[in-house]
């Protein structure tokens, strides 16, 4: 039994560069997070997010980015994603480094295995807001 998580335990660092290093024997765990984005950090965000800046941060930058990739804008306009994490707190040098600037309303939910939910994907909503914001109304 051992060896079997430990072989599941290297494939998931393997997704993550270096973090079994930065982790060590800590269990993995993923959530089902939601949460509000903030509009007004939305470019720096999206930048970050494109430029290889948060993809280089270790340990958990490369999930990051993919976790954003698989996020949805919902109905009700929340930002939904699963994302692996080995903080003892939910998220929280995710949230520390990353999410806390960029969302709000963050919740999250201990779940079995990453999950695809229903909506608009966050990237290209992301993209929009940027545009939308950037878009300047010519004065007559």
């Amino acid at each position: 039994m051992a060896t079997g998580i430990l072989s599941m335990r290297r494939g998931i660092h393997g997704l993550l560069g270096d973090a079994s290093k930065d982790y060590g024997s800590k269990s993995a765990m993923i959530y089902h997070v939601r949460a509000r984005l903030r509009e007004d950090t939305a470019a720096a965000f999206l930048a970050k997010l494109t430029d290889g800046t948060i993809e280089n941060q270790r340990p958990d930058g490369r999930e990051l980015v993919a976790s954003m990739k698989r996020a949805v804008v919902s109905e009700d306009g929340l930002i939904e994603w699963s994302e692996l994490c080995y903080c003892d707190s939910p998220l929280a040098h995710e949230r520390a480094t990353v999410l806390d600037s960029h969302f709000d309303e963050i919740s999250t939910e201990p779940i079995d295995a990453h999950e695809s939910y229903s909506g608009r994907a966050f990237m290209d909503y992301l993209r929009t807001v940027v545009r939308q914001a950037s878009y300047v109304v010519p004065r007559a």
